[in-house]
Order: C-alpha cells, then structure tokens, then sequence
C-alpha cells in the first residue's frame, strides 16, 4: 500500500469516469507515445496503456516508482522514469531520452504549485507536443482560458503558445485524500508559429506582457510607461495607430492586441 506525500501535493485521482474522460479528450489512439507526468498509483497509466498508447510515465516519489514498476512492470509498453519533472526537461542526462520523444502527448495530474511553470516550460520546448492534458487546479484553468474582459498574465503567456480548453470540472471527491480545491481537466493544443518560434520575438511579447500587467488597476499606458521606460507621447501614438482606446487597462487586450502592441513597441525599446 502507498500513501500520499503531503509536502509533494500528492493527491490520487479514483474516479473511473474522470480517468474516461481524460483518455477521451487525449484521443488516444493505439501506438501513440504519451509522456504521463506525476502517475501515481498508476491509475491513469493504465487507462492509457489499455486504449493503446506507449507510456513513459515521470515520477519523482522514488517509493511510487518502485510501486509501479512492481504493478506494471509486465507491460512492454511502459518505461518509468524516477525524477522531478522540471530536471526531466532540464538535465542533460535525460537529453537522449527526450530526443525520442516526438510526435507525442502530455498527460498529467500535477501537483498545482507547478501548474504554471511546468505548462510554460513544456511549451517553450523545441519538440513540442501535438497536445496537452492536464489535471489542474479549477480557478487556475479558468484565469488560463480567460478572454477580455478577464485577460490576465498567465492566460497571455500560455495562450501565446497553445489553444486552450477546459473539458470538464473534476469534484475534490474524485481524489484521495480529498483535497481543499476543486479541479479542472484542461486541454491545451499547441500552436507552432514564426512568431512564437521567433527567440527576439518571444523575449519581446513576455517583456511587453509582464509589463502591461504588473499593475492591472492601473491604466495600460502607465504601466508600460514604467515598465519599459517608453514615453507616454510615443505610447499614446501607438495606441491610436493600433486602433487602442487610450484609457485601456491590460485586462481588456485580446492575445492578437498584444502581439501586435509587442511588435509595434520593439522600434521603441531600441
């Protein structure tokens, strides 16, 4: 018998109809390699495993590796790697593995302290994946997929990289233990772009974003007025070429708006 970890946020999914759903919204089909963060108990590798796909399945609780490899270690299909994520993507060590990964799907049950680092770092890698599931926090997969007039930073920077969706909201009963949040199952399908490809261009929106929303009371002109050190006659032009109300907060700009507004400051920040 293994136990949750408390200080991992380790939380396990035992709802038969949440597992259907995410292998559903996975579209899984025989032969796909899907790279499964946080297994667990390994609940959802089976589910996966059994429509079809190959799984190399990352898991840092050394105790839950050595759990699955003992529950599953028959299956030819699945290859379980014992380290945090975050050094999977980073650790050269792995930079053989990960070279095989391609053409492949991210599903996980993450532990929700992670969620927004661990979702820039998997789009910001050079293989990306054909699509992401993830088991997330609910008001966190809200903010993600939020539009104006509800835009917000985290929104902005995965929306620029990835098509969001939320395909349905998961109970805290869904889990043992029962955590204190409710979830959300949230599909993120990646968008390779000249634009988000582009190193000078992506270091250019994210600078342009995180100047825009670091104060969201106040008005978009003043904020990138002192987060970028560009003078508000030169901004309010910019503004009216961009067809952008002057008294436009940044919660208000569309992912489109941004881009345009980070191409169009870059003559500025020269």
């Amino acid at each position: 018998m293994v136990y949750p970890q408390k200080r991992l946020g380790q939380v396990f999914l035992k709802d038969k109809n949440i597992l259907k759903k995410i292998v559903e919204a996975g579209q899984i089909k025989r032969e796909d390699l899907v790279l499964e963060i946080g297994p667990g108990t390994g609940v959802l590798t089976e589910a996966l495993l059994l429509a079809g796909a190959r799984v190399i399945a990352v898991e840092k609780d050394r105790n839950l590796a050595k759990y699955l490899e003992e529950r599953l270690q028959h299956n030819c299909h699945l290859t379980i790697i014992q380290a945090d994520i975050l050094d999977f993507f980073k650790n050269p060590k792995f930079k053989n593995l990960k070279l095989k990964i391609k053409n492949h799907k991210i599903i996980g049950n993450i532990p929700y302290y992670l969620t927004s680092r661990l979702i820039r770092l998997i789009l910001e890698q050079k293989i990306k994946p054909k699509l992401i599931i993830l088991m997330i926090q609910k008001e966190v997969a809200q903010r993600i997929a939020s539009q104006p007039p509800k835009m917000n930073l985290l929104a902005a920077a995965t929306q620029f990289y990835a098509k969001p969706e939320i395909i349905s909201y998961v109970p805290q009963t869904a889990f043992w233990p029962k955590p204190k949040v409710n979830s959300a199952i949230i599909k993120l399908t990646p968008k390779n772009t000249a634009l988000n490809t582009n190193k000078k261009q992506i270091e250019l929106f994210f600078k342009t974003i995180k100047a825009g929303f670091s104060q969201p009371r106040k008005l978009l002109i003043n904020n990138l007025h002192s987060g970028l050190k560009i003078e508000k006659s030169a901004l309010e032009k910019i503004f009216l070429l961009k067809n952008l109300p002057l008294n436009s907060r940044a919660q208000n700009l569309d992912l489109q708006n941004w881009i345009k507004l980070s191409q169009q400051l870059n003559s500025c920040l020269k």
